[in-house]
């Protein structure tokens, strides 16, 4: 069992940049990418970026190409979201979660293990 716990969240101006944080409670030898997904009220949780825990590679929803950046410390188990120039439209809950699927991995069905959330909140 893997245990997701996020971190950073918070309220922040159209611009600003904020960095989220994902610690995981055991060893991540079974988890084969991390991925942070968000969902604003009313909407369905949408995939933001996900990184290979091996090797580093990294993909990233169009939206937020260019302007948050995944990463991964093996040695601390955690992935991080620098999120930058952020806007109002990224308003939402963004979670963490973990697959043992290998691949490009976007679907919220791929992911066997999630954070409870953090709230990051954007004002124009």
């Amino acid at each position: 069992q893997v245990q997701l716990v996020e971190s950073g969240g918070g309220l922040v101006q159209a611009g600003d940049s904020l960095r989220l944080s994902c610690a995981a409670s055991v060893r991540t030898f079974r988890i084969s990418n991390m991925g942070w997904f968000r969902q604003a009220p009313g909407e369905q949780r949408e995939f933001v970026a996900k990184i290979t825990w091996s090797s580093g590679e990294t993909l990233y929803a169009d939206s937020v190409k260019g302007r948050f950046t995944i990463s991964r410390d093996n040695a601390k188990n955690t992935v991080d979201l620098q999120m930058t120039n952020l806007k109002p439209e990224d308003t939402a809950v963004y979670y963490c979660a973990a697959s043992r699927s290998i691949g490009v991995v976007v679907s919220t069905t791929l992911y066997d293990y999630w954070g409870q959330g953090t709230q990051v909140t954007v004002s124009s």
